[in-house]
């Protein structure tokens, strides 16, 4: 008598329970809630100002106002993709614009060495930030906001105290005064960067790097990650990038002064955290960081036509920060967790078998014990047939 071995077949792909892909209002929010605050907040302030706020001069004045805004967030928005702060970003805006105007009225250079001189000072302090950061182990915040404060130092050594004014080249003022189809071209630099930053985050090597470094700096190193190279590329980026706002600072106010650089920080921080709370939630992204300029630029704008006072910005600058704050460490977590549960759904699911690999299951036969055991040694092969 010959007993039959169970035999246990697969379940019918059909059997498996599948979950439909839905985007659900709760992942529609969290990824485009940005663009649909910024759309609410132009309809609301449209219908409460209907004759000066929907209008094009409007928004030809918001975009233009916030260029500079937009090039210190995502000098901002750099760093934090590797895990890092930039506190120096302001205070260098304040430097490279007194900059900007003092060596062409005072030193009578030319303008665009003038540009050359100041975004080569920008790398610069990116550079010695990356190294206090990465060589001498300090922390980016503080490293960062010791050299942001010697900055400002030598904005007012620089200025003793006054305004640097003069007659700069018309060349140079048309960095910020031309239009381009009816958009000022301050914008179309901050929209360029912005594409390129994004093709370089989303496309390239060096943005998977960063995004992983930024994630878990033991894992990227274990991988082969270098964390010094990375980071001092992401600090001579910030750096570049804030002296590109002093440039355009610089070529709209046409004077240098000390006091001006600081009040950019917190608006380019703002935009950096708010930013990471859209489109790619729980990460810094740079879209996300050029909607959140807008949004702050238009809620600005609205409250000021409102007749609001004029501490009504650094409140709701201030107030925004802390909110981006907590959304943003809370987008974070949901990702993490997320991930989590992505893995240990993976991780219980077993694997599908190839049925080009798979080997041919054993007949019954084969796999019922030998009611008498033989005794017969086995001979170990030697790899001849």
């Amino acid at each position: 008598m010959t007993a039959t071995a169970p035999t246990t077949l697969p379940p019918s792909p059909r059997s498996v329970p599948t979950r439909p892909r839905r985007l659900s209002l709760q992942r529609l929010i969290g990824t485009h809630g940005l663009l649909v605050l910024l759309v609410v907040l132009v309809i609301v302030f449209s219908l409460a100002l209907p004759d000066t706020f929907p209008t094009a001069f409007n928004a030809r004045t918001i975009l233009a106002d916030k260029a500079a805004v937009g090039f210190i967030a995502l000098a901002v928005m750099v760093p934090m993709t590797a895990g890092q702060f930039d506190l120096s970003v302001g205070y260098l805006l304040g430097l490279t614009h007194i900059l900007a105007v003092g060596l062409q009225v005072r030193s009578g250079l030319p303008w665009p060495l003038v540009v050359v001189v100041v975004l080569a000072v920008g790398a610069l302090v990116g550079l010695v930030n990356g190294l206090l950061v990465e060589v001498a182990k300090i922390n980016s915040f503080i490293a960062t906001l010791g050299m942001g404060t010697i900055l400002f130092g030598l904005s007012n050594w620089y200025t003793e105290g006054q305004q640097v004014t003069g007659r700069l080249a018309p060349a140079f003022l048309r960095l910020t005064a031309t239009e381009v189809a009816g958009i000022p071209i301050a914008t179309l630099y901050v929209a360029a960067v912005a594409l390129v930053l994004w093709v370089a985050y989303e496309f390239l090597p060096v943005g998977r790097r960063m995004y992983a470094l930024g994630a878990n700096p033991r894992a990227a190193a274990l991988t082969g990650i270098s964390s010094r190279r990375s980071t001092t590329g992401a600090f001579i980026l910030s750096g570049v990038l804030a002296a590109c706002a002093g440039v355009l600072v610089a070529s709209k106010l046409q004077v240098g002064q000390a006091n001006i650089g600081p009040e950019f920080m917190l608006p380019g921080f703002v935009g950096a955290f708010l930013g990471s709370t859209s489109v790619r939630p729980g990460r810094a992204n740079v879209w996300g960081t050029v909607l959140a300029v807008l949004v702050l630029a238009v809620g600005i704008s609205g409250l000021e036509q409102l007749g609001q006072a004029f501490f009504v910005e650094p409140l709701f600058n201030g107030s925004t920060l802390v909110l981006a704050v907590g959304l943003s460490g809370f987008a974070q977590r949901r990702r993490v967790r997320a991930t989590a549960a992505a893995a240990a759904r993976a991780a219980s699911s077993p694997p599908a078998a190839d049925p080009q690999t798979a080997e041919p299951s054993p007949s019954p036969s084969s796999t019922i014990p030998s009611a008498t055991p033989t005794s017969t040694p086995t001979t170990p092969t030697t790899g001849r047939s």
